[in-house]
């Protein structure tokens, strides 16, 4: 799929949809050139979770009044559109607060009771730290061990050092489908069913996926995949884990409380099914409802057309950026999303960010969450700058601009 295959969309006017887009900052306009942090919301977005709190605000699975089963209606019609958007059964999906949460759901329900001395835990070198110290904490108490594959100079993973760690005492691949950092997009079907043929199972963080291409988890072939909401466009605090019901089924609940039971007597408790057994207390109806017309507003895109137009977006800031002296870029993988790390030599990174700002761009800088990542190029934090849809090529050469500007500054 192309850009010019799509030429239906008005991307300026898809933009348009974005209040915040329109400020100034530092009295320059606005440049927002930070989405793999978090996604800005449409007005769709913001007026569903207005609309909620102005009209049906009430709780879920609580009340038969017309407001409670209006929340209700309205909560478990979000889990459907995103069990929709990811190719997935409703009741095999646990909405929550994010990614961060999903994981450790995973490891402390699913990794803690299992696990062994002399079990290992395979991660990769460019993992999110939310995807690598639920791992170390479950391994501390466990007796198992981690294992690292490790990436080849342009950002990708080693696929054979990768397979050759997937030795018989690997419980569990733990990877990323899109990194945070490099934008590397990794071949998730694929190391998935390598895994499965040794009989591994597998979590895959989503979260820079979910917002920029097409996803469909089926296909996929893993054992969990989670994601979040506010990098999505939607409200922040949501997020969901999809699990193999073989697997929900078999896992103890990881937060006890209200609406996760069937009945509780003080002999004992009997847990609700599926995906409320992990889903005690109330959760964030009008983050979900959010989310909810987050995923209507991707949907009605096409998220082919979002990832071929971010695609077109990386190549003109690809091209632009080379121009820039002394600039080097982090991650040159062969498929690769919206996300360019760099840094310019003779400068710092929170140097060039906090500058930057001052002319109105807002990008990202520190180590972002990958520090095993930063000690691989060998530097403390880098710059990023990462594009979302509702980018344009105009603030492309504005940053540019801007980034020759402070370099000048800063020599």
């Amino acid at each position: 799929m192309t850009v010019a295959q799509a030429p239906s969309i008005d991307w300026t006017a898809v933009r348009a949809d974005f209040p915040v887009l329109t400020r100034e900052v530092h009295g320059k306009p606005l440049i927002y050139f930070d989405s793999a942090n978090t996604g800005q919301k449409p007005a769709a977005v913001i007026e569903a979770v207005d609309d909620f709190y102005r009209h049906h605000n009430a709780n879920v699975s609580r009340a038969v009044h017309a407001l409670g089963s209006e929340a209700t209606e309205a909560y478990e019609g979000a889990r459907a559109k995103l069990a929709r958007f990811l190719n997935v059964r409703v009741e095999e999906l646990v909405l929550c607060s994010g990614t961060t949460f999903a994981i450790n759901l995973v490891a402390y329900s699913w990794a803690l009771p299992r696990l062994r001395p002399g079990d290992a835990i395979v991660l990769t070198r460019m993992e999110h730290h939310a995807n690598i110290v639920p791992w170390q904490l479950v391994a501390q108490r466990t007796g198992a061990t981690i294992k690292v594959a490790e990436i080849d100079e342009r950002g990708q993973l080693d696929l054979n050092q990768l397979y050759a760690l997937l030795t018989p005492e690997v419980k569990l691949l733990a990877l990323t489908h899109v990194s945070n950092v490099l934008g590397t997009v990794n071949p998730v079907r694929e190391i998935c069913r390598e895994a499965r043929k040794r009989g591994i199972a597998t979590l895959v963080d989503g979260s820079q996926a979910a917002p920029h291409r097409p996803l469909d988890i089926a296909a996929i072939g893993c054992d969990f995949y989670a994601i979040t909401g506010h990098k999505m466009s939607g409200p922040t605090g949501t997020g969901a884990l999809w699990a193999r019901r073989e697997h929900l089924d078999a896992m103890p609940p990881f937060i006890g409380g209200g609406e996760m039971i069937k009945e509780v007597r003080f002999e004992g408790t009997v847990f609700a099914d599926g995906p409320r057994k992990f889903e005690a207390g109330t959760p964030n109806i009008a983050g979900f409802v959010g989310l909810g017309a987050a995923v209507d507003y991707l949907s009605a895109l096409g998220m082919a057309h979002i990832d071929a137009h971010e695609q077109a977006l990386l190549a003109y800031a690809n091209e632009a950026l080379s121009q820039v002296p002394g600039l080097r870029i982090f991650g040159q993988a062969q498929e690769k999303a919206a996300v360019i790390s760099f840094l310019v030599e003779g400068a710092h990174a929170h140097d060039l960010a906090t500058l930057l700002d001052l002319e109105g761009v807002a990008i990202r800088s520190g180590h972002h969450c990958a520090h095993p990542l930063m000690q691989h190029f060998g530097v403390p934090a880098t710059c990023r700058a990462s594009l979302a849809f509702y980018n344009t090529h105009d603030e492309i050469d504005a940053f540019v601009a801007a980034l020759n500007k402070v370099r000048k500054l800063l020599a």
